[in-house]
């Protein structure tokens, strides 16, 4: 049986970030850790993740999830190991996933708790390609962009978590073609060598229309937007006539402390009845069961790829989000709380 332990540290936000966060935004400290009450469950955290939608969490204002509270652990996905149960659905030493990540320990209700098999896939993955990065690109390409065999798929930030899936999973279901952006020569190589894109290029290396010009020059059917921005514009005048947008995030306008300037062309949208769709994963829910039977078959088949970056330790956690930011991380950004 396990024993609970008396304390566990956790990262709290302790001041609203004016642009770019800064380490001293953010304090870890001790929380004591309580058993759990009727109908919940204990969990050390083994596992927890960091992603580009928390940087809105730590603004003030209103918006489709709430914002962290200042001085109290922030939440997030995780994946942890269960020491303590008063449900009947979990028993000590099942693995879940949750959302009170970024702390060591937590006590979580139940209904909110997903069990997660280690035999099927290693856990860090259901906090990526079979958790919300991996849905969000299934849901993204297939329910919101509308995505049909055949169509030219342009994708975003394709080395990240999302859209290192999205270009995949386009490309298992017949697009004619797939093509990506990223930040640096190493990601471009791996976006065609590793996951099969049909072209790739470097967005720092030239202006982003130009190169996506050149890599699709019967032009694009869908784009999956992680980015926003320039790369929006460019994908606007590369759209073909019913092309689809999917408007999943825009990255590089997160940390702006001024309104950003929308694409200058978006009246092209008219003439070219282009659809523009914004999503949050979680209004598809009723697609998770289809997700993990098909992107679960793919990944044990190894048709499927995902890389992760891993960064060790609870006092890391921090650095690992500033570093996500950036563009530092291939594929999902990963803290591993069970290695200091």
């Amino acid at each position: 049986m396990s024993v609970t332990p008396a304390a566990g540290r956790a990262w709290h936000l302790v001041a609203r970030p004016q642009g770019w966060p800064k380490p001293e935004d953010f304090a870890l400290r001790e929380e004591p850790v309580t058993e759990p009450g009727e109908g919940q469950i204990l969990v050390r955290n083994l596992y927890m993740s960091v992603d580009p939608y928390m940087r809105g969490r730590m603004n003030e204002s209103k918006s489709y999830v709430p914002p962290f509270s200042l001085n109290r652990p922030m939440s997030g996905g995780a994946i942890g190991e269960v020491i303590a149960s008063r449900s009947a659905g979990f028993a000590v030493g099942d693995h879940v996933l949750h959302d009170l990540g970024w702390r060591e320990y937590a006590v979580v209700d139940a209904t909110r708790a997903v069990k997660a098999d280690a035999g099927a896939a290693p856990l860090s993955a259901y906090l990526g390609a079979l958790g919300m990065p991996g849905m969000t690109a299934y849901a993204g390409l297939f329910e919101v962009a509308s995505f049909k065999e055949g169509d030219a798929v342009f994708v975003s930030g394709a080395a990240g978590a999302v859209g290192s899936q999205v270009g995949q999973m386009a490309r298992l279901k017949g697009a004619s073609r797939v093509i990506g952006s990223a930040g640096s020569d190493e990601k471009v190589r791996r976006l065609i060598e590793e996951y099969g894109f049909n072209a790739a290029f470097n967005y720092k290396k030239g202006p982003v229309a130009e190169q996506l010009a050149e890599a699709a020059p019967e032009g694009i059917d869908v784009y999956f937007d992680n980015v926003g921005g320039e790369h929006l514009e460019a994908a606007i005048g590369a759209l073909n006539v019913h092309g689809r947008v999917t408007l999943c995030g825009a990255i590089a306008q997160y940390n702006a402390t001024e309104p950003t300037p929308g694409p200058r062309n978006l009246v092209q949208a008219i003439g070219k009845r282009l659809r523009l769709q914004g999503m949050i994963v979680s209004d598809h829910g009723h697609l998770r069961q289809q997700f993990v039977d098909e992107v679960g078959g793919w990944i044990r088949s190894g048709e499927l790829k995902y890389d992760e970056t891993v960064v060790n330790g609870i006092d890391n956690a921090v650095e690992a989000f500033l570093g996500l930011l950036r563009g530092d991380n291939t594929g999902k950004m990963i803290v591993n709380l069970g290695a200091e």
